[in-house]
């Protein structure tokens, strides 16, 4: 009994411990982010794009990398929702007796999930060369869809998982094929966590600068066509903080400190948008 009482104690101690040490983590992370980008942050920071080139010109700001952010991100989740619902879906609706082969594909995309994003960087450069395909919007969206498709298929995986065998069948045994009850039952079922695996994917894509380092380019401009290249935020903070211009180098921060806002936000939305849908849920 005194034993298990100390066993106890210290893995109370050991939890405590890690959680205050992410804790503290994540606070000198922000912390420092804010520090060193809030003093270059102004409307003209936001507002406009590079004057100079964005290595070495001291005037403007990163207008251009925002959009491009916004517009590879948008294009890549909604790409990867065209297939990441229905395999979702699939996997729980149609192959709910296989169990056997629906764990294996959950393993074969846990594996996808943890391979690095460079890989994947360098897996589009190959699709490009392939297809003729130059550094462009265009070519970062497929392959930051392709990055974020095992995330967005697993997380939407575990929130359909959800669903209850009993509202399954009754479904079934009410006349409705396995169609009508995958779109009018799961989908209904499950909005919150859809919602918030979607927003979350989105924040992935919008985070990430490796998969995108080989195939959307860099420019100083706002791309008018998907096969033009474009700017995003990470690697604007990565090209800008190697400049030998103190100004540049605070842009950098300022880039960082946007990024960091709209993922918050990101985060946020996705909790007020699962709060909202909740109560249509079926409740057992």
């Amino acid at each position: 009994m005194k034993l298990k009482k100390t066993e106890e104690i210290i893995f109370k101690g050991l939890m405590y411990l890690s959680v205050s040490f992410i804790t503290a983590s994540l606070f000198l992370i922000v912390f420092s982010i804010f520090y060193k980008g809030l003093p270059s942050l102004s409307w003209e920071m936001v507002s406009q794009t590079p004057k100079g080139g964005f290595y070495f010109g001291k005037e403007g700001g990163i207008l251009n990398a925002i959009i491009g952010s916004l517009y590879l991100s948008i294009g890549a989740t909604i790409l990867a929702m065209l297939f990441g619902i229905p395999i979702a879906l699939f996997m729980n609706v149609y192959l709910r007796k296989y169990n056997r082969f629906v764990n294996g594909i959950r393993f074969f995309l846990d594996l996808l999930w943890g391979i690095p994003s460079i890989v994947y960087g360098a897996f589009g450069f190959t699709i490009m060369v392939m297809l003729g395909i130059k550094t462009s919007l265009l070519a970062g969206i497929i392959t930051v869809s392709i990055f974020i498709l095992p995330i967005m298929v697993r997380a939407l995986d575990e929130v359909l998982k959800t669903v209850p065998v009993g509202l399954f069948e009754a479904s079934l045994s009410l006349g409705s094929t396995r169609s009508e009850t995958a779109f009018r039952v799961f989908i209904r079922q499950t909005i919150p966590g859809l919602a918030t695996a979607i927003l979350l994917s989105f924040g992935r894509a919008i985070g990430d600068a490796a998969s995108v380092l080989f195939t959307t380019g860099y420019t100083d401009h706002i791309p008018t066509s998907v096969m033009q290249p474009t700017a995003t935020l990470p690697l604007a903070i990565f090209f800008q903080l190697g400049s030998p211009i103190e100004e540049v180098r605070s842009r950098a921060y300022s880039s960082a400190l946007i990024l960091t806002i709209i993922i918050l936000l990101i985060s946020v939305i996705a909790r007020v948008v699962s709060a909202k849908y909740n109560k249509h849920r079926i409740k057992f």
